[in-house]
């Protein structure tokens, strides 16, 4: 899949590069940032990233995902990521972000959901996009409802994260005027 960066009034989202790996290490390697996702491990290590950064130009070469950098325009600072796993075979994604630390509170991740959401409806064609946060994560909740999704529901004890099963709280949302019976055109 050929990808052209998305541009919000203050984001660029762009996939990421080799030249990312000094800002991302310090930010995604935060044990803040990692105790609030499902799938980032820690302690983060630069092998970690160099395989992040391979695994992402592999998916987005293939289709499979999206996984992008958050750059802020004002300063060209890596802040954050954002990205959809995509599941062709039933024209959905799974909405997952993070942002790093020192830009917390700042609205990087509303605004860089909004763009990626919009981008999988309009230009993927997606049925359905979807996203989930642990219940110790509030904030990412308040993210999901401000972007339009709607609370689906928990799921008890549904990832062992360090040794504590966490609930999870789902959320989804369709297509705008999408058909819940026909597939996406």
């Amino acid at each position: 899949m050929s990808f052209i960066p998305l541009q919000t009034a203050r984001l660029t989202l762009r996939p990421y590069a080799l030249s990312d790996i000094a800002a991302l290490v310090p930010l995604i390697g935060a044990r803040e940032v990692a105790a609030t996702t499902l799938r980032i491990p820690h302690p983060y290590t630069e092998d970690y990233a160099r395989e992040f950064i391979a695994g992402s130009q592999a998916d987005l070469a293939s289709g499979n995902g999206l996984r992008l950098g958050i750059i802020i325009h004002e300063t060209g600072a890596l802040c954050g990521g954002i990205g959809l796993r995509i599941d062709a075979d039933h024209c959905r994604a799974e909405l997952g972000y993070w942002i790093g630390i020192p830009y917390w509170g700042n609205g990087y991740a509303t605004e860089a959901a909004i763009a990626v959401v919009r981008y999988g409806f309009e230009t993927l064609k997606l049925h359905r996009i979807f996203a989930s946060h642990t219940t110790n994560n509030p904030a990412s909740g308040r993210i999901l409802q401000k972007i339009g999704m709607q609370y689906e529901g928990c799921m008890r004890s549904h990832i062992l994260k360090w040794e504590e099963f966490l609930d999870l709280e789902m959320f989804g949302m369709l297509a705008p005027n999408a058909d819940s019976t026909s597939p996406a055109q």
